[in-house]
């Protein structure tokens, strides 16, 4: 019998191409990105310390939106994690979509965050 491999497992196949040819250090941290049905996560991580340096998502306290899985909710993360990152002083950052297209809510987040300030 044929099994279809699920699309989580897909997207963690992806996801490990894209991290052998990226890594976050102490001076550029990588963004990374996980978005689920009704959130969106996003981690700064130094891969060199095996640290997280900051970290945002729809299901902060600072987070005003009533929906948190829409576009808007990812743009509002977007500058969150961008303002998050400037106070501990990063302005450049290596993007890691997770997997993901893209598209959407990942592309929003991406945006905000360029528009807040961060460079990638």
């Amino acid at each position: 019998m044929i099994t279809k491999t699920t699309r989580n497992a897909r997207r963690k196949k992806r996801h490990g191409r894209v991290r052998n040819k990226l890594s976050g250090t102490q001076e550029r941290p990588r963004l990374n990105v996980f978005r689920s049905n009704k959130n969106i996560y996003v981690q700064l991580i130094d891969d060199v310390n095996g640290a997280t340096v900051a970290s945002a998502s729809s299901t902060d306290k600072e987070f005003s939106l009533d929906s948190t899985s829409n576009v808007e909710a990812a743009q509002q993360v977007g500058e969150l994690i961008a303002k998050r990152a400037q106070e501990k002083g990063y302005k450049s950052v290596v993007f890691d979509r997770g997997g993901y297209l893209f598209h959407g809510r990942v592309k929003a987040l991406a945006e905000a965050a360029r528009e807040a300030g961060l460079e990638f």
